[in-house]
């Protein structure tokens, strides 16, 4: 009998069933039971008791819009409240909080469970990141297992801070690998009308926080339901007899504002997705169209955002499709995450499996991203963070008192018939 044949197999077992070695698959889920929490912190306690495990900023941060303090970190029923206050302090503004761990962590199973504040050019996060590495054993890293953006924005990052350049600038720059996502809302729609309208006038409005890109607007005839795939880059001749009224010679297309002069609107009526309007960072953001004459309309259909490696960044949060009947606008078509999918409103959990070859992101227990680990190999603690931004919205009164509320965080490793334990 081969016995070192039989040794390999055994091998190769214990690392099948250890979780670290297995490449993980978007829509996975984590099963706990091959995990061993041991280490928490479920907020059950009085708010002088935080101190215990936990280090507050106590300072100004100039990378964004509020100084970090312990007493705008609040545990008060079983609930830590991260919480913004619009008041001079630090020599800024607003005021935040921003507390990690005394205690340092390396590979497992990271999770928390939280709510947004409920503001726009919030970022509220959880994360990891190093202090003080030894360069024999990894670089300065940081994973933010969720910045999250109110109301439905998820975003995950890894930073190398280990390998920081200036550039001819002047500026600092590193390494960054980031991937987002917009929950309840989509890069495309298509909007077949059961009852075809006639009009002279359509448009989209948005009160969506921040600018957007607007790729293509199509307004097709009634072709008996018969319409392209809005990702199509040759949509508008893929189907026989298709006429795009955006295209036509008398169109007339105003909008909001543009976010500069190389961002018209009319680039959403040029056929490529490549291109796009962007619109005016502030305010209410619409696009209109007008007609010499009337039009037939049975579908509407338009592309938003904008692509990285395969996925699609900055999504509307909320729109509204009109057309004008003569007398009034009438709605075609709505849409309003923070009415349906906010997560100011209900607690999510945001987790982290990370191991010395694989860093595995996951929301409400499902794998949404898996990527290899390329220089995290050191030991770091865990942040929760909450701050005031101006790149994901507006920074307006309506954020004072919000707050990032926190349940629990808890770490995991596998248990002992795992080979790390």
């Amino acid at each position: 009998m081969n016995y070192k044949f039989l040794l390999l197999i055994s091998i190769t077992s214990v690392v099948l069933s250890n979780g670290y070695s297995q490449v993980k698959k978007v829509g996975d889920s984590i099963d706990l039971s091959n995990w061993k929490l041991v280490w928490n912190d479920e907020f059950d306690y009085d708010d002088d008791e935080l101190d215990a495990n936990w280090v507050s900023q106590n300072g100004p941060s100039w990378h964004i819009a509020s100084s970090r303090w312990r007493e705008n970190a609040v545990v008060k029923d079983d609930v830590l409240a991260l919480v913004n206050r619009k008041e001079e302090r630090g020599g800024q503004s607003w005021t935040s909080g921003n507390i990690w761990t005394k205690k340092k962590f390396k590979y497992g199973y990271f999770e928390c469970r939280y709510k947004y504040a409920a503001a726009s050019a919030t970022n509220n996060s959880f994360w990891l990141m190093t202090q003080g590495v030894d360069p024999k054993v990894g670089k300065r890293f940081e994973i933010d297992i969720n910045e999250g953006h109110f109301p439905n924005e998820v975003n995950t990052n890894i930073h190398n801070w280990g390998d920081v350049v200036v550039g001819a600038d002047g500026k600092k720059k590193h390494d960054s690998f980031s991937k987002s996502f917009s929950y309840g809302i989509e890069p495309y729609y298509s909007l077949p009308l059961e009852i075809p309208i006639n009009t002279r006038k359509l448009r989209l409005k948005s009160k969506n926080k921040s600018h957007f890109h607007l790729r293509e607007f199509r307004v097709y005839n009634d072709t008996n339901g018969n319409y392209p795939d809005p990702l199509s880059s040759t949509a508008d001749k893929d189907v026989p007899g298709l006429i795009n009224y955006v295209r036509n010679k008398d169109v007339s297309i105003t909008s909001s504002g543009n976010y500069n002069n190389s961002t018209r609107p009319q680039y959403v009526a040029d056929g490529s997705i490549n291109s796009s309007w962007i619109t005016q960072k502030s305010g209410e953001k619409w696009i209109e169209f007008e007609w010499d004459d009337e039009i037939t309309v049975g579908c509407i259909q338009f592309v938003n955002g904008w692509k990285s490696k395969g996925h699609w960044n900055d999504l509307m949060t909320d729109y509204i499709v009109q057309y004008f009947d003569g007398v009034s606008w009438v709605d075609i078509s709505t849409m309003n995450v923070e009415e349906d999918t906010n997560f100011s409103e209900d607690y999510h959990t945001y987790g982290l499996e990370w191991d010395e070859n694989q860093i595995t992101f996951f929301f409400d227990g499902k794998v949404i991203r898996t990527t290899k680990n390329e220089f995290s190999f050191s030991e770091s603690p865990i942040w929760l963070s909450l701050a005031i931004i101006s790149w994901s919205g507006d920074i307006t009164e309506e954020i004072d008192g919000t707050s990032m509320k926190v349940d629990y965080v808890r770490y995991y490793k596998p248990r002992k018939n795992n080979i790390i334990n």
